[in-house]
């Protein structure tokens, strides 16, 4: 049976509740959850983390919609009333994850918490929201890659036909991203819960493997999917970022349209670079070492920098 999973849950009257919504709010808790459970571990109490997803959330909401308007301006700027208009879509993930992070530094600050402390804490909770949340794009059919044939999906990815009929849209299958995402987000999950318990890590190379290994995979997947934002840049770099991405050939460069380079690609390299110097000047520098297994806070101090 041919069955396409409707991307509303329910209507009560004029309310309409959308599975997008419910599986960000699902993949919300339990990065929540994650991230209390593991304060548990430094006397950071519970009411932290939960004031901080209350402030954390719109902000990343926000966020994303103005990275989102930023990059689309042309289609905004004759009718600015849309900028307002979220339910007609229009978000984008790192803006998200922008906002979320000035929102948290500022917060962090406020409690007398240092930022690094908190992000790492916090990290393996960011990627697993990200992890449920790509499938709230699975139902609504959208931030796909280009066309597959049924073939693909069925023989060599192995897929159940559930998914596979909803990657079914118009008159063509597409790459399912959101699933390569969520692949990758999961083995970065482990990967996080395993670095943290490595006693020579350091405070806030948990959030920078964070960092590094959602880019790695966005830098990748991007390059398959559609709907990226774009700009036009000099050609040596777009030729440069297709040669990085050329590995993933076989799964076909989507299309894109309005520039040459993909600015989630371009981003991802710089947060990428970013975040290895960062690792790199701390270690190589003579600074006092904090260790992520050290103590958030010692007797009514505040382990900052």
């Amino acid at each position: 049976m041919y069955i396409i999973i409707s991307p509303i849950a329910f209507s009560l009257g004029a309310l309409t509740v959308r599975w997008y919504g419910i599986i960000i709010g699902i993949g919300a808790l339990l990065g929540l959850l994650i991230a209390i459970r593991e304060g548990k571990r430094f006397r950071v109490h519970s009411d932290f983390f939960m004031d901080l997803v209350l402030i954390g959330l719109p902000s990343a909401l926000v966020g994303a919609r103005i990275y989102f308007v930023a990059f689309q301006w042309d289609d905004y700027k004759n009718n600015p009333l849309e900028i307002i208009k979220i339910w007609h879509g229009g978000i984008a993930i790192y803006g998200a994850l922008i906002g979320a992070l000035l929102a948290g530094w500022f917060y962090s600050r406020r409690k007398g918490y240092g930022f690094l402390r908190v992000v790492d804490i916090c990290a393996p909770g960011l990627i697993v929201g990200q992890m449920i949340g790509r499938w709230g794009n699975f139902i609504n059919q959208e931030a796909h890659g280009g066309t597959v044939s049924k073939e693909f999906l069925q023989g060599k990815l192995h897929l159940p036909e559930w998914i596979v009929n909803q990657m079914h849209i118009g008159n063509a299958y597409f790459h399912p991203t959101f699933l390569y995402e969520s692949v990758w987000s999961f083995a970065g999950l482990i990967l996080l819960l395993i670095l943290r318990r490595i006693p020579y890590v350091r405070a806030g190379e948990v959030f920078m493997g964070y960092l590094i290994w959602y880019s790695i995979g966005r830098f990748f997947i991007e390059g398959v999917r559609t709907d990226s934002l774009v700009f036009h840049g000099p050609n040596w770099l777009a030729i440069a970022l297709k040669t990085i991405w050329s590995p993933m050939s076989s799964f076909g460069w989507g299309a894109m349209e309005g520039g040459n380079i993909r600015i989630s690609q371009l981003l991802a390299i710089i947060i990428i670079l970013a975040s290895v110097s960062f690792i790199t000047i701390r270690r190589m520098s003579k600074s006092v070492v904090i260790k992520y297994t050290d103590p958030i806070l010692q007797k009514n101090l505040t382990i900052k920098y």
